[in-house]
């Protein structure tokens, strides 16, 4: 990256100019002026040695019986990744795939989800590679989202914010004696709500869109923030940051392996163990694409009036949802109103909220001439370790098929399945 500073133009030299050597250069032509280049890497490593222990991750990758690879998807994140784990970490070469900024992403779509990067999926994969690394992780085009994977094992974004705010203060050194507080936008699971309410911290639920995280983020009511769609960040840029959220669980590791003599904790243990302390939310959000944006308008204002009978027929502040079980607490559209200056965001999707913490919520996005896309998300909370390992479209069923019923959406929508289950 070069910063220019210079008194009067002169392309011709800075033409003649290396931009791959850090320092400052000077030119004499019409007028004099100088060049810097820098290393656009240096002041955020800078900040993050002074947020975690990185002799005790260098420590981690010591191990023999352990093994991390990170994809950087052809994206931003190479370099960084490449200095950070590779020369101030120490992991091996091996360690960053894809790790070369392309333009075009070397072809690939830079989502670090489990279809856009599958091959990180598969190569975590023990059935797929003998060699599978103990932690996998990959962040975006932009360096903004991560995805983490133990061995053979998905950390859903609910539960890596969950996780990473529940031992914050106890592995993080950034957050030792100062956390306060966490939020999440409300499509994430409650998660953190669970670990939020058994450590004493305020928790915020939001809408969707990072922009709402700033002023908590600001005025110390929240120090960590994430969203269902991969985004984890904190106060120390107040943005997502993906590199940031690698790093949590590296030190996370790092402080549970302190003992180099001791078997291997996995990110799977770890999440397991999470579970049985604070139960675990099942969560699943289904995209469908491309919808003809009348007919998915026309789907919301059903459900719109469904909420509205729900609420004329309560009783005692419950409402019974056809023949389903359990109970409803809240079928709302939801609103926030920011607790720092005021403002209010209204009509923020659609929410059905039950008894036992579970929920069905629909937001709709992309409304222009491509169509409309119809976001369903599935959340089922439940306490009992003996169902906890079920997965997660198994333990959701009932929910799945209950929100599909209340919204017609095939009626509404002729769509027979979801572009995208996440």
């Amino acid at each position: 990256m070069a910063s220019v500073s210079e008194t009067d133009s002169n392309t011709d030299c800075v033409s003649m100019f290396d931009i791959d050597k850090i320092g400052v250069s000077k030119f004499s032509g019409p007028k004099e002026f100088e060049v810097e280049v820098i290393d656009s890497t240096e002041d955020y490593f800078e900040l993050l040695k002074t947020m975690f222990d990185f002799e005790s991750i260098q420590k981690l990758f010591a191990r023999e019986d352990f093994t991390f690879l990170f994809d950087a998807m052809n994206a931003v994140t190479g370099p960084y990744a490449k200095k950070l784990f590779i020369e101030i970490l120490g992991a091996p070469e091996s360690s960053v795939m894809r790790g070369t900024c392309l333009e075009d992403f070397g072809g690939g779509h830079p989502d670090p989800n489990l279809t856009y990067a599958a091959e990180l999926v598969k190569k975590c994969d023990p059935s797929q590679n003998a060699s599978a690394p103990d932690m996998g992780a990959a962040s975006d085009g932009d360096g903004d989202r991560n995805m983490i994977l133990g061995k053979g094992f998905f950390v859903t974004p609910n539960d890596s914010l969950a996780v990473i705010v529940a031992l914050a203060s106890e592995c993080i050194p950034y957050f030792k004696g100062r956390m306060t507080g966490a939020a999440r936008s409300m499509p994430t699971a409650g998660a953190v709500d669970k670990v939020a309410a058994k450590l004493g911290l305020e928790c915020f639920e939001t809408p969707t869109g990072w922009k709402y995280f700033g002023n908590l983020l600001d005025a110390g009511r929240a120090q960590i923030c994430g969203e269902e769609s991969f985004g984890t960040g904190a106060d120390h840029v107040r943005e997502k940051d993906g590199l940031f959220a690698i790093l949590c669980w590296l030190q996370i590791l790092a402080v549970k392996n302190s003992d180099a003599s001791a078997p291997l904790v996995s990110v799977e243990s770890i999440v397991k163990d999470h579970w049985a302390t604070y139960g675990r939310n099942f969560f699943s959000r289904y995209d469908y694409e491309g919808v003809e944006t009348d007919s998915a308008a026309k789907m919301m204002d059903h459900l719109a009036e469904v909420q509205d009978g729900l609420n004329a027929n309560a009783v005692d502040g419950l409402m019974k949802l056809d023949d389903f079980g359990v109970k409803l607490t809240t079928a709302t559209n939801f609103s926030y109103t920011d607790p720092i200056d005021g403002s209010v965001a209204q009509k923020q999707g659609l929410m059905f909220a039950f008894e036992d913490s579970s929920r069905i919520i629909f937001r709709l996005s992309g409304t222009g001439s491509s169509g409309a896309t119809i976001r369903m998300y599935i959340e089922k909370y439940e306490s009992d370790p003996e169902k906890q390992l079920l997965d997660a479209q198994v333990a959701l069923k009932e929910y799945i098929d209950l929100a599909l019923q209340i919204s017609n959406l095939k009626g509404f929508t002729g769509r027979e399945k979801p572009t995208v289950i996440t």
